[in-house]
């Protein structure tokens, strides 16, 4: 019983959850960020591609 003690309380341990949760949002944000850039990127090279060929150049 006495060896069950030490895993109740490492179970129990919420020390280091907060810094997981942090680590976890911001990968998530990340990836959120790469996919936003990629989709608008194209966008943006066409509406440039657009304008330059508009402006004979």
């Amino acid at each position: 019983m006495a060896a069950r003690r030490p895993l109740t309380a490492f179970w129990r341990d919420q020390s280091g959850a907060t810094a997981v949760e942090v680590g976890v949002i911001v990968v998530l944000i990340s990836i959120a960020l790469i996919g936003a850039m990629t989709v608008l990127s194209d966008g943006i090279k066409t509406a440039f591609t657009k304008s330059a060929d508009a402006m004979g150049s």
